[in-house]
């Protein structure tokens, strides 16, 4: 009856009724049926009820329906049930060790690697042994918990049961093994493993990318190369994240040309040259050779057909215009906007520091203005490019606007905010707006630098606030800010015009003048 569908629910209404009997005892096979049809019908109630009667009657369905019912439940994140379910068939070892099995990868497939975990111990607690897939799925979860000892442990344990496995089964374990043991800078064992593998005529060129990308981390330049070669001549490296770690491998060794080489090796993969990729290797050359060496390479990629994207753009734009390349910096810029990338903050404030270091004002603030109507939202790094700029012209006017701004926009100004607006404020002398920013600094925990020193010195001494020089110089010296020459002869200028020869000798004794 339970195999017509049209008389499942009839012949799942006889069933109850024979459980009233005393003499009833099920059959394997209509347990099956019975399981089957509620997961049909998703009434989680019903199988917990059904579970009740595998204890009374102990019976259990086949082994084979047990694992589908508690990867049903899992699947449909019904724990509880498959909870229930679990501890009914741990009183069948052979049923247990397949049900256990099932369950822990339907919760590695869920991302719920401790819940696999305590699948496991209760298990072991059990003294049931594990297959070669459940050791797959134990290791799988120790893994992506980082615990990279506990994945040897299980492997070596699995390895010498000698259980009998298909090669399909023996790569992947030995890939998890790889894998683990890479992530943890233990490169050299997963080589060896993989050595093993390769030995015993198993095949898994997964792990080339794992032994790769773990070698070119630990900057092993010769031994990455070899694998790298290997690789090619077996299967075809296609994760960009191998290639991005083998650039900053070469970067970081200063053997920049082979960051070249690196984006052939991409084209001959098939792998798309990404602008982290082309943006990396830009970097690399500023970082190691200077802006001028970076505007180059630049060019010769985009000469050969490399897009880039809206961090390269970022990133040579500040180069040409720290390389004096007005012209250049403002193509690209424009070139940047016709693509798209319109909304690149690190770009908006790249562009406002030159205009601002090159007396554009007007420019900067159309800038700006644009910037905001795309809806871009200024930074603090643009702020202060503003505050400097309009610092250096004094225009106190428009500086007050700014500060406002940030304040409304909630904007935290930063050390060099402080700094650009008390120096302009100093330079307008205006020394009581500068005292009480200075205050308000020191309030939210800013510390003096030289640059901020260099300003209060000059405040406390113009004003002939003694008291605030001491403090600020007591403060000083517990932050471990020195003083230069102009500093100290300026605080020692305003001691002893204020007859203060103790403060003066104090502060030739405590401090050692740079």
């Amino acid at each position: 009856m339970f195999e017509d569908s049209k008389t499942r629910e009839l012949a799942f209404d006889y069933y109850q009724r024979l459980k009233e009997r005393p003499e009833f005892r099920p059959e394997k096979s209509t347990l099956r049926h019975v399981i089957r049809y509620l997961m049909s019908l998703k009434q989680w109630d019903l199988i917990l009820s059904v579970s009740e009667d595998f204890k009374v009657y102990h019976v259990l369905p086949d082994r084979a329906t047990c694992s589908r019912v508690i990867k049903f439940c899992i699947d449909r994140r019904k724990f509880r049930v498959a909870d229930v379910l679990l501890d009914v068939f741990m009183s069948d070892s052979k049923v247990a060790f397949l049900a256990c099995s099932s369950a822990m990868g339907s919760f590695n497939k869920l991302h719920m690697f401790r819940n696999t975990v305590l699948v496991f111990e209760r298990l072991k607690s059990t003294g049931v042994l594990l297959d070669s897939v459940g050791y797959l799925h134990i290791m799988e979860a120790y893994s992506k918990l980082n615990e990279c000892d506990k994945v040897v442990r299980m492997f070596h344990e699995f390895k010498s049961r000698k259980l009998k496995s298909s090669p399909r089964y023996l790569a992947q374990i030995y890939g998890i093994l790889c894998d683990s043991l890479g992530k943890f800078g233990r490169a050299s064992e997963a080589l060896d493993y993989f050595r093993e593998m390769t030995k015993m005529g198993i095949s898994e060129y997964s792990i080339y990318s794992t032994l790769i990308y773990s070698f070119a981390s630990l900057r092993k330049v010769d031994v990455a190369e070899e694998l790298l070669i290997e690789a090619k001549s077996k299967t075809v490296i296609k994760d960009p994240e191998v290639y991005l770690k083998l650039l900053l491998m070469y970067v970081e060794e200063g053997l920049l040309e082979k960051t070249l080489e690196i984006v052939k090796a991409m084209d001959d993969a098939d792998v798309k040259v990404s602008d982290c990729i082309i943006c990396t290797i830009v970097n690399g050359f500023s970082k190691k050779r200077g802006f001028l060496a970076a505007v180059k390479v630049f060019e010769d990629l985009v000469s050969k057909g490399y897009e880039p994207g809206q961090v390269t753009y970022a990133s040579v734009i500040n180069a040409y215009w720290r390389l004096g390349q007005y012209n250049k910096a403002e193509e690209v810029f424009l070139e940047m906007e016709q693509k798209g990338f319109d909304k690149c903050v690190y770009a908006y404030s790249s562009m406002i520091v030159m205009y601002g270091r090159t007396g554009r004002v007007r420019s900067a603030t159309r800038l700006v203005a644009k910037m905001k109507e795309r809806g871009c939202k200024p930074n603090v790094w643009i702020y202060n490019s503003l505050i400097d700029m309009h610092g250096r012209d004094k225009n106190l006017k428009q500086l007050e606007k700014l500060w406002r701004e940030m304040k409304r926009r909630k904007v935290a100004p930063d050390k060099v905010t402080y700094t650009s607006i008390i120096s302009a404020y100093n330079k307008a002398g205006e020394f009581e707006s500068c005292m009480k920013l200075f205050d308000e600094y020191r309030m939210k925990g800013g510390l003096i630098d030289r640059a901020m020193a260099g300003i209060m010195v000059g405040v406390y001494t113009k004003v002939g606030q003694v008291d605030d020089l001491v403090k600020l110089l007591q403060d000083m010296k517990t932050e471990g800010t020195r003083l230069d020459q102009r500093l100290y002869q300026s605080a020692w200028n305003a001691f002893k015009d204020a007859g203060l020869q103790l403060q003066a000798k104090w502060m030739k004794e405590i401090f050692l003048v740079a």
